[in-house]
């Protein structure tokens, strides 16, 4: 029997979606083998490499990873640290010694280094077989939020967000003069002039929708010069 793909790179399926017929094709990630066919098992956007088809998916919480940087919010104060909220199934936490390097005297106050409701832009150091996170704020880059705006995008999106060394992300920067950040769960921070922030948010949300069309940044790019009359230097 000749191998058949059935669905093209980048195509958009859904579970029970038959995407290859024959041996030759080999089931990746969010694939299964029933018989001679390749068969998705969830909603995502197929990618092929040689010959072995798998799917990056669409939806679903975010799963923590170590070495990941995030962004938390402090949802409970503990006697020795933070339980975080990352955005997934399973809190994070927030270690005293992870947090600071200063000394602090057993039964201090913890409200006045993160306090409830703080965002903070954390690194994953530990994910356990149990699922039990532990985080931290020690590192370039990582620390308290303040100010600004949060937002909350699908994790599985945030490659395309960002681009390629930084590339589209960089370009949102360029346009609107704001600060943001990207964690990988799922959760950006924006910071800058309120209706620049606007544009940054829409923008992003638009990278979102259209993460899986070709010619993504030329269209970004395009859009940004359009709604900012910035002239931007794209990377990518």
């Amino acid at each position: 029997m000749t191998d058949l793909l059935k669905v093209k790179d980048r195509d958009i399926v859904v579970p029970g979606e038959i995407l290859a017929v024959g041996l030759g094709f080999l089931p990746g990630k969010g694939t299964y083998r029933d018989g001679d066919k390749l068969i998705a098992g969830m909603l995502g956007m197929v990618s092929v490499e040689n010959k072995v088809v798998k799917l990056i998916s669409l939806s679903g919480k975010y799963i923590p990873k170590v070495y990941d940087k995030v962004i938390g919010k402090v949802i409970d104060v503990l006697m020795t640290g933070w339980r975080i909220d990352i955005g997934s199934a399973y809190s994070a936490v927030l270690n005293l010694k992870e947090a600071t390097s200063e000394f602090i005297e057993r039964g201090a106050d913890l409200t006045r280094i993160y306090n409830l409701d703080d965002y903070v832009m954390v690194q994953i150091t530990n994910v356990t077989s149990q699922k039990l996170v532990d985080v931290s704020s020690r590192g370039p880059g990582l620390r308290k939020l303040n100010g600004g705006r949060i937002i909350e995008v699908n994790p599985h999106k945030v490659p395309r967000i960002i681009g390629k060394e930084g590339s589209m992300v960089s370009m949102v920067k360029q346009a609107t003069g704001c600060n943001i950040l990207v964690g990988q769960n799922g959760w950006v921070w924006l910071e800058g002039e309120p209706e620049k922030e606007i544009i940054a948010v829409n923008t992003i949300r638009k990278i979102e929708e259209e993460a899986h069309h070709m010619g993504l940044t030329d269209k970004i790019k395009d859009y940004l010069e359009k709604v900012t009359g910035v002239k931007i230097q794209a990377k990518e």
